[in-house]
């Protein structure tokens, strides 16, 4: 009976004292004309009377909006730090951009001949969740983040829309293509070829070259941070975009840690990108 109890009371202790949820939502987009699933996770007392901070979590080409719920361990992670002090109680929303079917499925989160997500999650998403979940509003009370492909989603919609964003945590980031970083298998017009096209045009480096004196000052109103592996085949194009904004006068935070373009390196990323966003909010 003592052993019993003492596997029980280890249970317990393991597991969080407070716990959120994560909810699936849509939204049918006129822009898009197509219906777009997301989740939401809503930390743990959320109530509807109650304003809270938001941060727009991205996830990676071939992925899903499941994918933080279902291979990052979002809810848990979110749960823990928000338990230890280390994150504010805060809505995270995971927007879905792509699919696993590359050649057939559009991904991406920028605009693009027959897909104009920016369009979309600007113009239709955002407001849309922001007052149906009763949070951000504001950009002291915004930010975003993402991995891969959605981690340059991240950070290019950071840069052209600094005003929206008090932050922007961006892991393994996919920045630009010029290199052919991701291939396809024809150079012919499938979604492959054509988010790779889309990435190009929107590379975060020739941003900031092409960024007059206006433009540099409001990326200084972000707070900005760039985490990639040591073995990632985009780091190249991190350290590319970090010395960038050093010779431009943008801080901006890199960190290169041992690690692959996997999950197990952004699941770490994840409980240091929590943070980071909390720590950036404000009020205004």
């Amino acid at each position: 009976m003592k052993k019993i109890l003492s596997i029980l009371v280890l249970a317990l202790a393991a597991m969080p004292l407070n716990a959120g949820k994560i909810v699936t939502d849509s939204i049918d987009s006129k822009t898009l004309g197509a219906t777009v699933k997301y989740n939401v996770y809503l930390p743990d007392g959320y109530k509807a009377g109650t304003q809270y901070p938001v941060l727009y979590l991205l996830h990676g080409f071939t992925d899903t909006y499941t994918a933080w719920k279902d291979k990052g361990g979002l809810q848990t992670v979110a749960d823990e730090l928000i338990a230890s002090g280390e994150m504010v109680p805060m809505v995270v929303v995971m927007p879905n951009a792509g699919g696993p079917e590359v050649y057939e499925t559009w991904n991406g989160y920028f605009n693009m001949p027959g897909w104009n997500y920016e369009d979309f999650f600007f113009g239709e998403f955002l407001p849309e969740v922001e007052k149906k979940y009763n949070c951000g509003g504001a950009k002291g009370r915004r930010a975003v983040s993402g991995l891969s492909m959605g981690g340059g989603g991240s950070l290019v919609y950071a840069q052209r829309h600094p005003e929206l964003f008090s932050s922007c945590y961006a892991m393994s980031p996919w920045l630009d293509n010029k290199e052919n970083e991701v291939n396809t298998r024809t150079d012919g017009q499938d979604k492959v070829f054509l988010v790779r096209e889309a990435v190009k045009r929107h590379s975060a480096i020739d941003f900031l070259s092409n960024a007059d004196q206006a433009t540099l000052a409001a990326l200084r109103t972000v707070a900005w941070f760039v985490d990639c592996g040591d073995d990632d085949f985009l780091l190249q194009l991190s350290m590319d975009f970090h010395m960038k904004m050093r010779e431009v006068k943008v801080h901006n935070e890199l960190r290169v840690r041992n690690g692959v373009h996997n999950w197990e390196y952004w699941h770490l990323a994840l409980r240091m990108s929590l943070p980071f966003a909390s720590r950036n909010f404000g009020e205004n």
